[in-house]
C-alpha cells in the first residue's frame, strides 16, 4: 500500500483510527461506485464484481487490519479514502486473479473531495436513526411516565437553590419531557439537511472525469442498502466546501446534552442525603454499586455523574466541530476528518447516557412523598398565598414562626386553625395549579 506508507510518516500518529461507522460508509460508496461504473459502461463485470466483494469485507470489518491512517491527517480526508482503495484494490486483486488498481479502478469517477464528505455524513445520519432517535423516544417516555406516576407528589419548588412555591414532582419530569421531545425535532431536522450528499462532485464540485448519473446512481444504491432516504446535494459545491450542516446536527446534539446535563443535575439534588441533603428521591439501582471504597455503605448516583461527563464531552466536541467548520478556503473544507470522528463520537456517547439515565435512573425513581409534602408546606414562601385568607398579621405571625422551624400547618394549628381548615388552605392541588396534569 504505497500511498498509505508515505502518509503514515507524515500524518500525526495519536492512535486515534477512525470509528467503524466510517470505515463501512467508505466502504459501501466503493461497492456502489463499482456497481455503477460498470452500468455506465466503464468497468468490466469481473473488476467491478471484486471491487464490490472486496468493499463487502471492508465493511464487514475483516480487513481491519488493513485500515491504519490517523483521524489526524489531510483535511481533505485523503488519508482515509486512499487507505480504503489500497486496501479493495489488493483484495480484489486476489479475488480476481488480475490486478486492480486503487486509483483507475477502485477509485474510477471519484475523488477523496466528494468521497469523504459522503461518507462522514452517511454514517452520521445511519448512526443517529440506529442510536440517537430511539434513545430520545426512550428518554421522552420515560419522562412522560414518571411525570404521570408523580403528578400527585406535592413537593417545594426552588429559584435559586431557595424554597418557591410548591409544584408537582410531575410538573418537573414533564417539563423535562417536553423538552427532550423538541430535542428529537431538532435532531431530526438537522438529519435532513446532512442527507444531502455531494457524491458526484469529484475534485471540485464539477463532476469532472465522471459521468453526470454517476452521483444519481451512487445515491440510489445508498438508498436500497440503507432506506435512510439520503439526496443529491441541490448544490455540490456547497456541500463540498462546507460543513454546516453537520455544524448544525453538532448544536442539536449539545442543546440535548444541555438539557441532559440540567435533569441529571436535578436528580441529583433530589438523591442527595439521605439525611444531610434533600432526599426527595431513591434510585435503587444507583445502590447496587458501591460508592466508596473507603465508607462501607455509601451510594452515589454513578449513572448520573457519568452521563454528567458524556455532556461535557459532547459540549467540548461541538467546540471542535465548529471550527473544524471554518477550516478551509474556497472549494474544499479542510476538517472532514475530525468533523466526521466528532460527530460519531458524540452521536455514540450521548445515546449511551440517555438510554442509561432513562433505564436505570427514570425508570427506578421511587419519591420520599411524606418528605417531599413536609418539605412543601415548609415553605416560607406559603405565607404569600395564605396572606389573603387569614389577613395580613396572621400571616406575618405565622412567617415569624416559619422561622423558628414550624411548618406552615402547625403555626396554622397554633393560631386556631382546625385540621379541617388548615387542610383547606393547604390544598395543594390548587396551589400547584390546573397545569398539574401529566401530559
Amino acid at each position: 500500500m504505497k500511498y498509505v506508507e508515505g502518509a503514515e510518516k507524515l500524518f500525526m500518529s495519536t492512535g486515534t483510527g477512525f470509528p467503524r461507522e466510517i470505515v463501512w460508509s467508505v466502504a459501501l460508496i466503493k461497492q456502489l461506485s463499482a456497481d455503477a461504473n460498470h452500468s455506465l459502461g466503464k468497468l468490466d463485470a469481473g473488476t467491478a464484481r471484486a471491487i464490490a466483494a472486496a468493499s463487502k469485507e471492508v465493511m464487514d470489518g475483516k480487513l481491519d487490519a488493513g485500515i491504519t491512517v490517523d483521524v489526524f491527517q489531510t483535511g481533505s480526508g485523503t488519508g482515509i479514502n486512499m487507505n480504503v482503495n489500497e486496501v479493495i484494490a489488493e483484495r480484489a486483486s486476489e479475488l480476481s486473479g488480475s490486478k486492480v488498481h486503487p486509483n483507475d479502478q477502485v477509485n474510477m469517477g471519484q475523488s477523496s473531495n466528494d468521497v469523504v464528505p459522503t461518507a462522514i455524513r452517511v454514517a452520521a445520519v445511519s448512526l443517529a436513526h440506529r442510536q440517537m432517535l430511539p434513545s430520545l423516544r426512550k428518554i421522552s417516555k420515560s419522562l412522560r411516565e414518571l411525570s404521570a406516576k408523580t403528578s400527585t407528589v406535592y413537593k417545594s419548588g426552588r429559584t435559586h437553590l431557595r424554597d418557591a412555591m410548591p409544584v408537582t414532582m410531575g410538573q418537573e419530569f414533564g417539563a423535562y419531557a417536553d423538552a427532550f421531545s423538541h430535542d428529537s425535532r431538532l435532531v431530526s431536522d438537522a438529519l435532513r439537511y446532512v442527507r444531502e450528499l455531494p457524491i458526484g462532485g469529484t475534485a471540485v464540485g464539477t463532476g469532472i472525469n465522471t459521468s453526470p448519473q454517476f452521483g444519481k446512481l451512487v445515491v440510489g444504491g445508498l438508498n436500497k442498502a440503507t432506506g435512510l432516504g439520503f439526496s443529491e446535494a441541490g448544490d455540490r459545491f456547497r456541500a463540498m466546501r462546507l460543513l454546516s450542516d453537520l455544524v448544525a446536527l453538532s448544536s442539536a446534539l449539545k442543546v440535548t446534552s444541555l438539557d441532559l446535563y440540567r435533569l441529571c443535575q436535578d436528580l441529583r439534588l433530589m438523591f442527595s442525603g439521605p439525611l444531610t441533603g434533600l432526599g426527595e428521591i431513591e434510585l435503587p439501582r444507583q445502590n447496587e454499586v458501591a460508592g466508596s471504597s473507603i465508607m462501607p455503605g455509601k451510594t452515589n448516583p454513578v449513572t448520573l455523574e457519568g452521563a454528567l461527563l458524556v455532556c461535557s464531552q459532547v459540549f467540548g466536541l461541538d467546540q471542535a466541530n465548529q471550527f473544524a467548520g471554518m477550516l478551509g478556503e474556497f472549494e474544499l473544507s479542510m476538517g472532514v476528518p475530525l468533523m466526521g470522528y466528532n460527530v460519531n463520537l458524540q452521536i455514540k456517547l450521548l445515546s449511551e447516557a440517555l438510554r442509561k439515565v432513562s433505564s436505570l435512573v427514570l425508570d427506578d425513581v421511587v419519591p420520599n412523598r411524606a418528605r417531599l409534602r413536609s418539605y412543601a408546606e415548609s415553605s416560607p414562601s406559603l405565607v404569600t398565598v395564605i396572606s389573603p385568607v387569614v389577613g395580613y398579621d396572621k400571616a406575618s405571625a405565622i412567617g415569624k414562626k416559619l422561622s423558628q422551624d414550624y411548618s406552615i400547618r402547625d403555626a396554622l394549628k397554633e393560631l386556631g386553625y382546625s385540621d379541617k381548615e388548615v387542610s383547606r388552605i393547604l390544598d395543594m392541588k390548587k396551589l400547584v395549579g390546573s397545569s398539574s396534569k401529566s401530559r
